[in-house]
């Protein structure tokens, strides 16, 4: 990846937050703190990894794409827009009654959503089922699904991935954004994971670590889940910060679940303004 790739992954990486803070202000409810965090990871896989087609969403041999977290989709939406899934005009209409969409992501109405997801734990069983049908299948699509750290303790996150070891599922990979914080305080306090990479590995996953703010760790990581030979599924450990760019946000807990106000949005949105414009962006 050249320098200018990865300033064009940059603004469009601010973009998404921009349009995912302004969904979320209009509605007046959401999740900014996993959809800020999470702004990057969606950025280079829509742009640099996955087989998908705007023109034509539902591709027999795309790549697929899970959102387990489901309640972090506002970023998503604004990547998926900003590709040309459908008009970026959708965006501020965030969870408005009869709107495209809804707070979490619904495969029936929006262009680029594989799976309706909210309930954690859920989306990897889904992102598992995908896998092995394009295993059955004789198809060489990928299956990637992203989760939250707080979302790992949930049982069914495990035993889907015990299911995907025993069924060598090597066309999937389980990422997960490790931002440590869930609705209820740190992860660690509320249900404690780690050692994730080793619980990750016992369960049968080749395990790759990144940044994920950083484009050229995540293409790192990407790269070996991409080049892996191992035949087992790979899961990567992106580190982030919840809330990445709008400096009151950043690692509070309190922004995992609440809308900022016009006051709180104007200064979020300021700061993100400057940082596309340092980055040479516009909106």
């Amino acid at each position: 990846m050249n320098s200018n790739e990865k300033q064009e992954l940059k603004i469009l990486a601010c973009k998404a937050r921009i349009y995912a803070l302004e969904g979320i202000f209009n509605a007046k409810s959401g999740h900014p703190g996993g959809s800020l965090s999470a702004a990057d990871i969606y950025t280079y896989l829509y742009y640099k990894v996955l087989n998908v087609d705007p023109a034509d969403p539902q591709m027999e041999n795309r790549d697929r794409f899970v959102l387990s977290k489901g309640h972090c989709c506002p970023s998503l939406y604004a990547v998926l827009a900003l590709k040309g899934f459908f008009s970026l005009e959708e965006l501020p209409k965030l969870r408005k009654v009869g709107a495209m969409l809804q707070g979490h992501p619904d495969m029936k109405s929006t262009p680029g959503i594989d799976m309706s997801s909210g309930s954690l734990g859920q989306g990897i069983s889904a992102a598992c089922g995908m896998a092995l049908a394009g295993k059955m299948d004789n198809k060489d699509y990928r299956v990637f699904t992203l989760l939250g750290d707080g979302e790992c303790e949930e049982g069914q996150v495990w035993e889907a991935l015990m299911f995907a070891a025993h069924k060598k599922l090597d066309n999937l990979c389980a990422i997960i954004d490790c931002n440590g914080l869930q609705i209820d305080g740190t992860v660690e306090e509320v249900g404690g994971i780690e050692p994730l990479d080793k619980k990750l590995e016992a369960f049968g996953f080749e395990v790759f670590k990144m940044d994920g703010h950083d484009f050229d760790s995540i293409e790192a990581a990407v790269n070996g889940v991409l080049s892996s030979a191992s035949g087992k599924p790979c899961a990567i450990i992106a580190k982030t910060v919840k809330g990445k760019g709008v400096s009151y946000m950043e690692n509070k807990v309190n922004w995992h679940g609440a809308a900022p106000n016009a006051e709180q949005y104007e200064a979020g949105r300021k700061e993100l303004l400057a940082q596309l414009e340092s980055l040479g962006g516009v909106l």
